[in-house]
């Protein structure tokens, strides 16, 4: 018997068997079992939210999403028949709730998607608004740490900011085929139930989506690294460095073609030249930073503190996700957003001295 039937089951058992004489038992009893759904549900709510930030590129619309998912899974749960399993069946709804949210808005993106680098000494220029780019996502909100070493690495190349990004150049629906089929591995005839549509479109849309994604920009950089001994000593060396503010020991750790993007500026650099020559001009505050650590997207990542103008203590500033391949930065990218961010990332707004 599903577990929808048998909740209309007791309520029905309850409301009218002989000698029952109160609803409230019934209500109470009710509860007890939705509580069991609730738990049910929650148990899906990380691979959700890592598959609506996929489909989304924003943590805060994942975790939108996934809360529509489950208020629709609530109301439509006493038609659940079971033919499928719920996982299958939350996912339906997911990807349908990211599909209506996307019919509505134009494609995120970094900064590197929207102009060409820029020189050191460029004015900083205007901000532009969230929604125009790809935001980081905490691993905790969307990778399960207790998972095998070998599909953890794999779910981690799935969030990696560059392939989010590549993702965001697909059209919705295509969007949702590569990931249904590439990441959630379902058959082209469930991916085409889901859509409305036949095998042979499924399969059609999935080569399509494979050749952009293949002609982006992501190189073996975008692949997840383990976070080794060495990794960490790196951190540490890259950590004692800013914290310094030694450019000559930055240098040896930035490589040569690395790139730095700042959202919500449309500026980027490229070049170790380029970024230190900017920490020394107009990032010239960072100096006497302090960083603590987290991670995102599968990468390590730093919450970046200024002195504070009052004099007194540090102030948040960014949220740096670095991207680290042969032993060498590559990739530096500064998210301004501190006041959205760094709750979601568990760090202070302030530190005392």
């Amino acid at each position: 018997m599903s577990s929808a039937a048998r909740r209309r089951r007791t309520h029905m058992t309850l409301t009218h068997e002989p000698g029952i004489r109160t609803r409230g038992y019934a209500a109470r009893m009710t509860e007890v079992i939705d509580t069991d759904l609730d738990a049910a549900l929650e148990q899906h709510r990380r691979e959700l939210t890592a598959h609506c930030y996929r489909m989304l590129g924003s943590s805060f619309e994942a975790d939108d999403a996934v809360q529509e998912t489950m208020v629709r899974a609530w109301r439509a749960y006493d038609n659940f028949e079971g033919r499928s399993a719920l996982r299958s069946w939350l996912y339906r709804i997911a990807t349908n709730v990211c599909l209506d949210m996307l019919n509505s808005r134009n494609r995120r993106a970094r900064p590197m998607d929207l102009a060409s680098p820029s020189p050191a000494d460029t004015p900083v220029g205007a901000t532009l608004p969230e929604s125009e780019w790809v935001l980081p996502v905490p691993d905790a909100r969307v990778l399960a740490t207790d998972a095998d070493p070998a599909e953890l690495a794999e779910a981690s190349e799935t969030i990696r900011l560059a392939f989010i990004a590549a993702l965001q150049h697909l059209p919705p629906r295509q969007r949702a085929v590569l990931l249904l089929r590439d990441v959630v591995r379902w058959k082209a005839t469930e991916v085409a139930e889901l859509l409305g549509t036949t095998d042979a479109s499924v399969n059609s849309a999935l080569q399509r989506a494979r050749s952009t994604i293949a002609a982006s920009n992501i190189s073996e950089a975008d692949v997840a690294m383990p976070m080794d001994e060495a990794q960490q000593e790196l951190l540490s060396r890259y950590v004692d460095a800013f914290e310094r503010y030694d450019m000559e020991s930055l240098t040896s750790l930035i490589h040569e073609d690395a790139t730095q993007s700042m959202p919500p500026y449309e500026m980027w650099l490229r070049g170790r030249e380029q970024i230190l020559a900017f920490w020394q001009g107009q990032g010239a505050e960072c100096e006497g930073s302090r960083l603590l650590p987290t991670v995102a997207n599968g990468m390590p990542a730093f919450g970046q503190y200024r002195r504070s103008r009052t004099g007194r203590g540090h102030d948040a500033w960014a949220l740096q996700v670095l991207d680290v391949v042969d032993g060498r930065l590559v990739e530096l990218s500064w998210f301004l957003d501190t006041e959205r961010l760094f709750p979601l990332f568990g760090l202070p707004a302030h530190l005392e001295p």
